[in-house]
């Protein structure tokens, strides 16, 4: 299942999901991963989370991306959560890509049964109307 933290820059959305991510590396049986565009935050979070950066990897449009993801999920069947902060920012994925974007991956995650979480930066009433089941507060 997908979530979507979203709200206006500076309002702590990144803080909250680390937060969430470091909560469940204690509570969870299945791996954590966690993906950010740099390294910024990879000393706030659990060492036993697994974190990857998208500087490191050549991905540069909506479907790379969820390629990249559907690599992931095939390479370890045991991660139950996947927490990324910028979607946007991460992999050149425009706003226009989310109405078929983000419905398409809560299908990889209820197939491959893991939970992802990911944040958007911009007033959740702004974004399109086809994701807002999927936003949370």
């Amino acid at each position: 299942m997908v979530k979507i933290i979203a709200g206006q820059k500076g309002t702590g959305k990144t803080k909250r999901m680390i937060s969430m991510a470091n909560d469940d590396v204690k509570s969870l049986n299945g791996h954590v991963v966690f993906i950010d565009e740099n390294k910024r935050h990879i000393y706030d979070l659990n060492h036993d989370l697994r974190f990857m950066c998208m500087d490191e990897f050549p991905v540069k449009t909506a479907e790379e991306f969820f390629g990249f993801l559907c690599g992931m999920i095939s390479n370890d069947y045991d991660i139950e959560k996947v927490y990324i902060d910028g979607l946007l920012k991460i992999a050149g994925i425009v706003e226009e890509d989310l109405p078929t974007f983000v419905p398409r991956l809560n299908d990889l995650a209820k197939q491959y049964k893991f939970n992802v979480v990911f944040t958007l930066s911009g007033d959740h009433t702004t974004l399109p109307n086809e994701i807002s089941p999927y936003y949370i507060e």
